[in-house]
């Protein structure tokens, strides 16, 4: 029922007089500002599906990750089997911190035969060494939320800067219809009317063009700002399982000296 609604309308509204005479009677100026907002749709509706299709997939694989993760009560294991979630915010912290524990533990990240031997024979870090740890895994959060925040800017500039950019071409289109009307001489409605109708159509526009920004906009910055508190725990879940683990809070004593 819903396409076969789509079917009948949208031929008729684009074959309608309106949006066809106003086009017309539309100003250069006018025209050209309706071509901008039509790329600037594009663009924003490029972001929309490619952001979108980005969370889903971010969900899907951290929902992945984390099901291994947790099913596993040795922290490093996804690390030595060297697999791989890509898409999953969370691995990229998990991997930031895994990979500084290996540098502080081992002095290498490299993954052979004799990883598994190594580590069991390792010594445990100090906590000062832990919080290098720490700050490798807060320098993931901070480097994957900008990465998943790029191009929002797009859609905000989108948001708030096409009902200005329609404001301008019918405040532009409605001075020159004026100006026509006292040019000509004559203040009547069939005079002004398609002045005024070319002018009206670049706030349409615009309006098509920020409100499904807006929509798009309000529904991934919420989703992203989600991810951003889910990785914040989550690097303190590793934190504290690495810690746990690896790490000797038993202060180190000095051999003694004996002086003679």
């Amino acid at each position: 029922m819903m396409a076969q609604l789509l079917n009948f309308w949208i031929p008729n509204l684009l074959a309608s007089d309106g949006l066809v005479f106003a086009f017309e009677k539309a100003t250069l100026p006018g025209k050209l500002i309706i071509a901008l907002l039509f790329l600037a749709s594009i663009f924003s509706w490029t972001i929309i599906v490619t952001k979108a299709g980005m969370v889903r997939r971010a969900r899907r694989q951290t929902a992945r990750f984390l099901e291994d993760f947790r099913s596993d009560r040795r922290p490093l294991r996804i690390f030595e089997n060297e697999k791989r979630y890509h898409g999953a915010p969370l691995y990229n912290i998990y991997r930031a911190g895994c990979e500084e524990m290996l540098l502080q533990m081992l002095g290498s990240t490299v993954i052979d035969e004799t990883f598994r031997a190594r580590l069991d024979n390792a010594e445990k870090i100090t906590p000062a060494q832990m919080r290098a740890v720490q700050s490798a895994m807060e320098r993931g959060v901070g480097e994957t939320a900008l990465k998943l925040e790029s191009q929002l800017i797009l859609l905000a500039t989108a948001v708030s800067g096409a009902p200005f950019l329609g404001l301008l071409g019918t405040v532009w289109g409605v001075m020159d219809a004026f100006s026509a009307v006292a040019a000509a001489g004559t203040a009547n409605l069939a005079a002004m009317a398609p002045g005024v109708s070319g002018s009206l159509i670049t706030t349409v526009v615009a309006l098509c063009v920020a409100i499904p920004a807006m929509f798009g906009y309000n529904f991934l910055l919420t989703s992203i700002k989600a991810m951003v508190v889910q990785m914040d725990n989550f690097a303190a879940e590793v934190s504290s399982e690495l810690e746990h683990r690896y790490v000797n809070h038993t202060p180190r004593t000095s051999p003694l000296v004996r002086v003679t």
